[in-house]
Parts: C-alpha cells; structure tokens; sequence
C-alpha cells in the first residue's frame, strides 16, 4: 500500500515539474517573439554624396523633426534683387526613435537644442534635391557645438534627410507683396554626427 502510495507521490511530482518546465519554458520564448529587435544601424548608403558625411564620425542622435517653417516675401539680396519667400524662422519638436520629444530646433541661425541643455548651431555646407517638388532638399550642414555638456556637446555634422513638405509655396512673392508672412508645415529626419 506505502509503495502504491509513494509510487503515485513520485508520479505526481514528477508530473508538476514537467508542467512547470514546460510552462516555464512557453513563457520564456513568448517573451523572446515579443521583445523588439535591436534597432539597425545608421546607413548613408542611399543618401546622394553631397550630404553624406564623411569617414571618422559616428552618429549620435537619430530624430524627426515635426514643425512649421515660417517665411516672409523679401527682396533678395538685399532691396536690389526679385522679392522671394525667404525662409525667417523655423520651429520644430525633436523627436527620438523611441518617440520621445528631445529637442528643439529654431533660428536663426539654425539651431538644435537638446533637452539636456546642449546646442548646436549649423552652417549648410551641401544640399541635394529629395524625392517630390515640395519637399526641402537634403541637406549637409557643419555643426559648432555651444559649451554646455550633454547629447549635443561634439556634435560635428547634421543631416537633414527624409523631408516631408516646407515648400508649398500657395501665395505670390512678388515686388507688390513685400513683407508678406506665410507658414508652411514640415518634417524632417535630422541625424547628428560626432568624431569616432
């Protein structure tokens, strides 16, 4: 009877830890197929050359700026020249890959400040058309960092790729329309470059 009775204790036993094993074991790789893959790698390898940057820098900072693009009718250069919509003020929301508002972006002149403190300032050194007529071109600007300490402290280059809009000029700029103001949506991705 004792035998029967330990026989089937062992049984029992033996058969909760299976269970737990294997339960133990499903929880795990649900865990696995959920978890979100590493994020890739920054490539350059599609962006035209005159806005890649060069060897010897790494990315630091990956954002989308979301915004708006403020332009006034001006003449250009100075009073001599046809009046055009000349770009005034830009302000835009830095956001990170993880959707996180980080910065902004403002000017002029063109400048990224980091929640933490840090800046940048830019000065365009290429550009290069993008994808759709009323799209900004991409753009490769060298950045001087200001002297606070953060995300943006060895900032050496800003890209500005992936634009969506800032163009959609609707309004004449003419001799007649001087000083006249008009505010255009945008986005952009900037990407921030620092020496290896």
């Amino acid at each position: 009877m004792k035998t029967t009775r330990n026989t089937a204790r062992a049984y029992s036993k033996s058969a909760i830890a299976m269970l737990c094993m294997v339960t133990g074991t499903a929880v795990i790789m649900a865990a696995c197929t959920t978890a979100k893959p590493p994020a890739k790698e920054y490539s350059q390898d599609r962006l035209p050359d005159a806005v890649r940057v060069p060897a010897g820098f790494v990315v630091v900072l990956e954002t989308t700026a979301v915004g708006v693009l403020n332009y006034e009718c001006r003449r250009t250069p100075a009073t001599t020249g046809p009046a055009g919509w000349v770009l005034a003020s830009p302000k835009a929301d830095l956001i990170d890959r993880t959707g996180k508002t980080v910065g902004t972006y403002s000017g002029p002149p063109p400048l990224w400040t980091h929640t933490d403190g840090s800046t940048v300032v830019g000065t365009q050194l290429a550009v290069a058309p993008a994808l759709g007529a009323n799209n900004l071109s991409n753009q490769l600007s060298k950045g001087v960092a200001g002297k606070d300490v953060g995300a943006m402290q060895d900032v050496a280059y800003i890209q500005r790729i992936n634009t969506k809009g800032g163009l959609e000029f609707n309004k004449a700029c003419g001799d007649s329309d001087v000083g006249d103001k008009m505010t255009l949506p945008y986005q952009a991705d900037y990407i921030f470059w620092k020496p290896v």
